[in-house]
């Protein structure tokens, strides 16, 4: 089994994309710009992502292998013009241009394995338990006492993120940036409706579990009680959002 995977549609391979790679001692499989070569190499220690050109069909691939798709942590090969493009909410491990020298892809490799068994020790459970609500992270699936909630996979990312944070307030800006991305452009009023849906889904006796904190954002609460008035003078004012 390799333990790098070079996803490109490059005939030339490693030697084109990136080529001090070639002078290192890893077992590289080149393989297409699809989930399925991942799946088939789910053991590589990392995926180096060919994002010199396609940068669109890059952050596609680059959110899939980030999100629904169970995968090594991702190195993207950038050319220089590249840099303006990547943001966090690609999901990307690390950058590298595709000029690096062999010192920097080595350092850059370690790196992201370090922080892949340091990110193992410390990643949330795979099943949350909220009282009556069970989140399988690993399946994408949420239950109320025992029902199927039929959730939009941001949706589920949503109520995901709530359940993290329990007691937490967080401004709809927040919700944006955590659960959409940095580079979503839609406005604060994606997150209210996306509420709305959820709390409709969880049904009238669980619906303030999302408990809605005035002029600031939302409060996940197991509990189901609405925050108060006193709740939302505890906020700085730097938080609020109308």
């Amino acid at each position: 089994m390799a333990d790098l995977v070079l996803l490109t549609a490059d005939p030339g391979g490693a030697a084109r994309v990136l080529p001090a790679l070639t002078l290192l001692g890893h077992q590289v499989v080149v393989a297409p710009m699809s989930p399925s070569a991942v799946v088939e190499n789910a053991d590589a220690a990392a995926i180096l992502l060919d994002a010199r050109r396609d940068l669109v069909a890059a952050r596609t691939l680059c959110r899939l292998l980030s999100g629904p798709v169970e995968a090594p942590p991702v190195l993207l090969v950038l050319a220089d013009g590249g840099f303006t493009a990547v943001s966090a909410s690609w999901g990307a491990a690390d950058v590298i241009l595709e000029t690096a020298g062999p010192a920097e892809v080595e350092a850059r490799l370690r790196m992201m394995g370090e922080h892949a068994r340091d990110d193992d020790e410390a990643a949330p459970p795979e099943q949350l338990e909220a009282g009556e609500l069970v989140i399988d992270a690993s399946a994408y699936t949420a239950r109320v006492r025992g029902r199927m909630l039929d959730l939009t996979y941001k949706e589920f990312e949503l109520l995901k993120h709530l359940v993290l944070h329990p007691g937490r307030v967080l401004t709809r800006a927040q919700l944006l940036q955590e659960v959409w991305g940095y580079d979503y452009y839609g406005g604060t009023r994606t997150v209210d409706v996306h509420v709305r849906r959820l709390r409709a889904k969880l049904g009238s006796e669980h619906d303030q579990m999302i408990g809605t904190v005035r002029n600031v954002g939302y409060r996940f609460d197991p509990r189901g009680r609405d925050a108060s008035p006193a709740d939302v003078a505890t906020v700085p004012q730097k938080d609020a959002v109308g």
